[in-house]
């Protein structure tokens, strides 16, 4: 399985994050789903995690 990567970096935010999650794609969007309620104060829900989903990257492995 691809691992996946969700990077803060590529959507600025007042809060100027740089957070990079990176792992299988389950546990990418879980995590990046409470790092966008407790950081960035989003809501939870479908929605959200949608918006998620479609940002999440393979990992780029290095050669």
């Amino acid at each position: 399985m691809t691992r996946k990567t969700a990077d803060c970096r590529r959507f600025p935010s007042e809060a100027n994050c740089t957070l990079t999650i990176s792992g299988e794609e389950d546990e990418v969007l879980r995590a990046a789903a409470e790092h966008a309620v407790s950081v960035h104060q989003h809501q939870d829900g479908p929605e959200l995690r949608e918006q998620l989903l479609g940002m999440l990257e393979d990992e780029k492995v290095a050669p």
